[in-house]
């Protein structure tokens, strides 16, 4: 595929995660979206530390998304590989 002019970007799904604090600052979640859903996920209460080494970069968004939302990303993973078959055989014909 790298000698076709195909931008594989454009077939990814967007995913957006973020980390926030309760008022206190206390105990913090995380809530991811998938595909641009207004809704979201359901937001999943981490530690502290994994809020901050987030926040610092110090975690891959797609890491970070595999670890808190496995199931969603499993989707994610079904979806893109779909993507790219079907891609491979419209090339094909």
């Amino acid at each position: 595929m790298a000698e076709l002019d195909i931008d594989i970007q454009s077939f990814d799904i967007p995913r957006l995660v973020t980390v926030y604090p309760d008022r206190a600052g206390v105990r913090w979640w995380t809530k991811a979206w998938f595909n641009n859903r207004e809704e979201g996920e359901t937001s999943v209460e981490i530690e502290r530390e994994q809020a901050i080494r987030f926040m610092q970069d110090n975690i891959e968004k797609d890491a970070w998304l595999e670890e808190f939302f496995p199931r969603q990303m499993e989707v994610y993973h079904n979806a893109i590989e779909q993507t790219k078959e079907q891609l491979l055989k419209q090339i094909n014909i």
